[in-house]
């Protein structure tokens, strides 16, 4: 069975919106894009880079929403797979595992190795979910992730949470998000100011 995981940078208010930088998702006229470079910039040991490439490293395919899944395409997707460090070693692997998308729009997928989910998304999640297997990763994708959540589909939230609060934008749980009990099974607190916690389901689907 595999296991489905939400990854998420997010500030205090719940923001998720375009953390990555100022262009990156401006839906809704959000003019705070690039949020998490101020304490990114403090992380002189790097401790989220250690982070983020142990989380990566089982990453065994990519669940995304159409927005998430167009940003990625048009950057993962084109990027020299040969950059140094934590860049070409998520190029490679992002590449190569397959990308699972939810859309209503889009008919054809030109990033290699990705696949439309179809009309019932909770039921193709489900059955790759039930399949033999690592990790499916979820990253951004808030429609899609409220969906999941809908339907019990999520067995974990990974964190990392920022200590600024934007009051605009994109939130991971917004008013009407359905009630889910966790269980906290680990944090980190880095140098930098930024907490990751990870946290998982309480019972087993």
């Amino acid at each position: 069975m595999s296991t489905i995981v939400v990854q998420a940078f997010i500030t205090l208010d719940g923001v998720v919106q375009s953390g990555g930088g100022p262009e990156e998702d401006r839906e809704g006229g959000f003019e705070h894009g690039g949020w998490t470079s101020e304490y990114d910039e403090h992380d002189v040991a790097g401790e989220m880079t250690e982070i983020i490439r142990s989380w990566e490293s089982a990453t065994e395919a990519l669940l995304l929403g159409r927005k998430t899944y167009e940003i990625w395409a048009s950057s993962w997707g084109v990027w020299d797979e040969n950059d140094a460090g934590l860049k070409g070693e998520l190029n490679r692997r992002y590449n190569r595992v397959p990308k699972y998308v939810a859309s209503r729009t889009l008919s054809e997928l030109g990033w290699q190795n990705s696949h439309l989910l179809g009309a019932d998304v909770p039921a193709a999640v489900r059955a790759l979910r039930e399949e033999p297997g690592g990790e499916i990763r979820v990253w951004g994708s808030t429609r899609l992730i409220h969906t999941l959540a809908e339907h019990d589909l999520i067995d974990e939230y990974r964190l990392a949470v920022y200590p600024m609060v934007l009051g605009t934008g994109k939130r991971l749980f917004p008013e009407g998000f359905p009630r889910v009990s966790l269980s906290r099974v680990d944090t980190r607190a880095l140098a930098s100011g930024v907490q990751v916690t990870t946290y998982r389901r309480s019972t087993p689907a």
